[in-house]
């Protein structure tokens, strides 16, 4: 077969949970899993089942479907090698062909809205009609970060009624609750030492041993064979009256029809994002790692749901964390384990005004139907964020007398660019940051539209921020102003900050001679085809690759590595000084955005990385399924370079 059998597949739940791995099969994350259950939607994330191993026995003898990787460099069996093709859409499958000639088509799907999984082997036409399939599942039930180890607590004998199979491994984790048309035969034994590759070149624990309670024997000349394997709560979607097979064609029919209302691979990826957050919606932030984070939330949803015309979702995510505001600010994230909401973004109330105004323009211009109750609510939310913000609230975050947002203290990021390791903050930018002026005033003048006083304190920034920000060296804007809070002080490193002061935002805060000059030092020092670097190459802490462990991998992380998420400010400012023309469109679609398509295939498949290294070849880095990557790719497809409306 050819093409990256180490390129990786994504199957989500809607609830924070998800099936994922590699085209070859080797997993090579501790997030790679076959049941990766959220108990507290999108949060509480427990791997349950990891994986199998299964192999086919014929006339001419017994032949792999999978292969493993084990410490300290050993992959078996030999299963990748008899792959001969593999397909990712409606879902994940595999066409293997064996030495003997025999064929075999293995399919792999999540049910939307249940913590379950479904999958099936069959031979396909013209194979020998006498093959048995076994397969031995790998199991745990251990957070998603964490790593399993053989021990002696893990209870292995299941609960057995029919077809169906319970498994409870641990006190305090779900059950396991598996259905399939195969003979079990009990047989524990402990896999060890495999080996998660990724997890090694990150710098992290990279080897885990997984439990094995037994195998599943099935009769593929008799027909397909299919197993489901449900989370203790979830085991309705997988059992009823009707025999195994017949449920596995209910789900599997139910799944395509569903999937076939997605007009695009894009469409259906966007999906997968879209999770339940208490009686409402939220976006995780990206796969396999991320939850939801407020930031990443409302500048993702502007493309996942609004340039989709997913509507009643952006409903739901404006509602649910219309509730959360708390001295003005939105949480940046909502912890895993119940913890308390951390504050400490200076942006995510900021997009969250401005994604909310664009839905409510949305809704009126699409005929959507917004009730006043709501209207009422994201209102007052609102009316909260910029009071609080106004007045001052958390770590220094305040409206100064020139009217511009001021934020920051010792040890706190509160940025996007918020790396960190122990107490060091990489890149602190306190003082005046570029785009959070930016993001201020847009959200004055939205705010603006219902009371004059938002509309004065706007005008009076934007005259500040005209006289304060321009940097006549660089011909280019500083990227913070008032460093530290002293006043004068600047940090003139270009950055790409600067270039939501032209693109990204409805409302641009430079025009004219000033917002070309930007976005050409913009282009000449940070446009890859992949996105914008975050530092240019010729500041003295650029670094050009993202790897190593963690402190090397966060030190670089916004010095320089490439985001492909500010293609879409960049490509919207790039038209805006040229006058957005058809043939202007034409080109930056061309030159901006067929690049960043050739690269859906490549890491995360059907989907756009998190990041990349800053020099070429550009590898692709951290979550290979990242929202706001995918967002603003379609935000640009669908809104910044479609016709212009009639």
């Amino acid at each position: 077969m050819t093409g990256d059998l180490f390129a990786e597949w994504l199957e989500a739940d809607g609830l924070g949970g998800f099936a994922s791995g590699t085209v070859g099969g080797m997993r090579t994350r501790r997030y790679h899993a076959l049941l990766l259950h959220a108990s507290a939607p999108p949060a509480g994330r427990m791997v349950l089942v990891q994986g199998f191993d299964a192999w086919v026995e014929t006339a001419a003898g017994r032949f792999a479907l999978t292969s493993q990787a084990y410490a300290p460099d050993v992959v078996h069996p030999d299963g990748a090698s008899h792959l001969e093709s593999f397909q990712r859409e409606p879902w994940p499958t595999w066409r293997l062909r064996l030495p003997d000639g025999t064929s075999i088509e293995h399919e792999l799907f999540v049910p939307q809205g249940s913590a379950a999984v479904a999958l099936a082997w069959r031979l396909v036409p013209s194979s020998s009609a006498n093959a048995r399939l076994i397969v031995r599942p790998f199991l745990s039930g251990r957070d998603y970060h964490a790593l399993h180890h053989e021990n002696t607590g893990f209870r292995f004998e299941p609960e057995t009624v029919g077809d169906v199979l319970v498994w409870r491994p641990y006190d305090g984790v779900p059950e396991i609750v598996s259905r399939s048309n195969a003979r079990y035969e009990y047989a524990p034994l402990w896999y060890r030492s495999f080996r998660y590759d990724e997890e090694r070149a990150r710098g992290l624990d990279w080897s885990e041993d997984c439990a094995s309670p037994g195998e599943l024997v099935f009769d593929l000349g008799a027909g397909a064979a299919v197993w489901m394997l449900a989370a203790g709560g979830h085991e309705a979607v997988i059992g009823s009256d009707e025999s195994a097979a017949q449920r596995f064609e209910a789900l599997r029919a139910a799944e395509r029809a569903r999937r076939a209302t997605f007009t695009t691979p894009l469409d259906r990826a966007a999906d997968a994002y879209v999770v339940r957050r208490g009686s409402g919606s939220t976006l995780v932030a990206g796969y396999p790692w991320f939850t939801d984070w407020g930031r990443d939330t409302f500048i993702a949803m502007r493309g996942l749901c609004l340039a989709t015309g997913r509507l009643d979702v952006a409903r739901d995510i404006v509602m649910e964390w219309a509730g959360s505001v708390s001295d003005g600010m939105l949480p940046n994230r909502f912890p895993d384990r119940g913890d308390a909401p951390e504050f400490n973004a200076v942006d995510a109330s900021l997009w969250y005004v401005i994604a909310g105004f664009e839905w409510l323009d949305a809704a009126d211009r699409d005929g959507f139907e917004v009730g006043a109750a709501d209207r009422a609510r994201f209102e007052s939310a609102v009316d909260a964020i910029l009071e609080g913000y106004a007045k001052g609230t958390r770590h220094g975050i305040r409206c100064d007398a020139d009217g511009l947002l001021a934020a920051g203290e010792p040890g706190v990021q509160l940025t996007w660019m918020d790396a960190k390791v122990g107490d060091w903050v990489v890149t602190p930018r306190s003082g005046k940051p570029v785009e959070v002026q930016a993001l201020w005033m847009n959200a004055l003048a939205f705010a603006g539209r219902r009371a004059e006083h938002w509309r004065a304190l706007a005008d009076r920034a934007r005259t500040s921020f005209e006289d304060r920000f321009w940097n006549e060296a660089a011909g280019a804007l500083f990227d913070v102003v008032d460093v530290d809070h002293q006043t004068g002080v600047v940090d003139a490193r270009q950055r790409p900050n600067q270039i939501f002061a032209v693109g990204g935002l409805p409302l641009a805060l430079v025009r004219g001679t000033r917002a070309r000059s930007v976005v050409d030092a913009v282009e000449r020092h940070l446009w890859t085809p992949i996105g914008l670097r975050s530092l240019a190459p010729d500041e003295p802490d650029y670094r050009a690759r993202y790897e190593g462990g963690v402190r090397e991998r966060d030190g670089a992380y916004h010095q320089g590595t490439v985001w492909p998420w500010l293609l879409g400010p960049f490509v919207e400012a790039w038209l805006r000084v040229r006058g957005a023309t058809p043939a202007a469109k034409r080109e930056a679609r061309e030159r901006f955005v067929t690049p960043i398509l050739r690269h859906v295939e490549d890491a995360g498949l059907g989907h756009v990385s998190e990041i990349a290294d800053a020099e070429p070849p550009q590898v692709l880095r951290g979550c290979p399924f990242q929202a706001w990557s995918l967002g603003e790719l379609l935000r640009l497809d669908r809104v910044v370079l479609a016709p212009e409306r009639r």
